[in-house]
């Protein structure tokens, strides 16, 4: 008999990574990325996937998805598709469909990353792997901003997962209470994520330039980066800063939350193209600021992910232990 087929896939609002996820372990193979707008559904990005890479009918389909999933079912914000599970289970006749946030993707990969796939940010050291306890949280910022938490016992783990990139931002710092200021008059509210994602950072430098009196105009995230490695813009420097510094106060605030003192993790698209400024920045002091816990933040570790596609990555673990379950009860 051949192997089962494991059909995992990272959705986001643009493209649609799809691969085939290991049965022997958190791994998989034959990674495709396809673009959403060239598919009217999910399930004919699929179909279309399976037919490229000549794949047989999947027996588990695992799909990690950048929005909530409400009752089996996900509707994205930047992206015309729903994914259902039973829709799916019945198109494919998949004995086991399951759908993920892509942050609880990620947050699955956690215990599975080499080494080489992450970088250290601040002093502390990592204290993760070869744990069967332990509490941790990841966040990253990109279209959006996600986040979860991952708490290991006993050899399993168990993803937390929210929407916990929507609280209020809270400044720490008079800069930042002038950044909110501003952005109060664009938006009915401010969230962590109209200040740490790509808009969030245009948000931002928009709001600097206001603040020093030049006309606020709209910069895309990729030429705030640009301009502020070249040192040709102080207002793009400045606001990379307030981006770091914030991100480091929300991802303390996390650890807080979640009780994530064995670690949090930093994912997403924009901080990992740049990591030596993320270690050159206030990153660190932003996520210590923490009062009279201090002392306790200075001992919980950050960490940057590297990994290109986490996302797979803890998708692929979920196909294996949905493969675990099915053959136990044919057993």
């Amino acid at each position: 008999m051949s192997e089962p087929r494991l059909l995992i896939g990272d959705i986001g609002g643009t493209n649609a990574r799809f691969a085939l996820a290991s049965p022997d372990g958190p791994g998989y193979e034959r990674v495709l990325a396809l673009q959403c707008a060239d598919f009217e559904t999910a399930e004919l990005a699929i179909a279309a996937y399976l037919e490229q890479t000549g794949t047989t009918q999947p027996a588990v389909i695992c799909l990690a998805a950048a929005g909530p999933i409400v009752d089996h079912k996900v509707r994205f914000t930047n992206n015309h598709w729903t994914l259902e599970s039973a829709a799916l289970a019945e198109s494919f006749q998949s004995a086991q469909v399951c759908l993920m946030n892509d942050f609880e993707a990620i947050a699955c990969s956690l215990p599975f990353l080499r080494a080489e796939e992450v970088t250290r940010i601040g002093s502390p050291e990592p204290r993760l792997q070869g744990r069967e306890q332990f509490n941790v949280a990841v966040l990253g910022p990109g279209t959006g901003l996600g986040c979860a938490g991952l708490i290991g016992r006993g050899g399993d783990i168990y993803p937390v997962v929210g929407e916990g990139s929507h609280v209020g931002f809270a400044p720490e710092n008079p800069l930042q209470l002038e950044v909110l200021k501003l952005l109060r008059e664009r938006f009915e509210r401010v969230s962590d994520e109209r200040l740490l994602s790509g808009p969030g950072l245009e948000n931002i430098y928009w709001a600097v330039r206001g603040i020093h009196g030049e006309r606020g105009r709209r910069t895309n995230a990729a030429e705030i980066f640009e301009r502020a490695l070249a040192n040709s813009d102080r207002f793009a420097a400045e606001a990379l800063q307030l981006f770091f510094e914030a991100l480091g106060q929300v991802a303390g605030n996390l650890a807080l939350m979640l009780g994530a003192y064995d670690g949090v993790y930093i994912a997403g698209g924009i901080v990992t193209r740049y990591p030596d400024l993320l270690k050159a920045s206030s990153f660190r002091a932003g996520f210590e600021n923490k009062g009279r816990h201090r002392s306790l933040m200075e001992t919980i570790p950050t960490l940057l992910v590297l990994h290109p596609q986490a996302g797979l990555l803890g998708a692929s673990y979920r196909a294996g232990r949905m493969l675990q379950g099915l053959r136990q009860r044919r057993a």
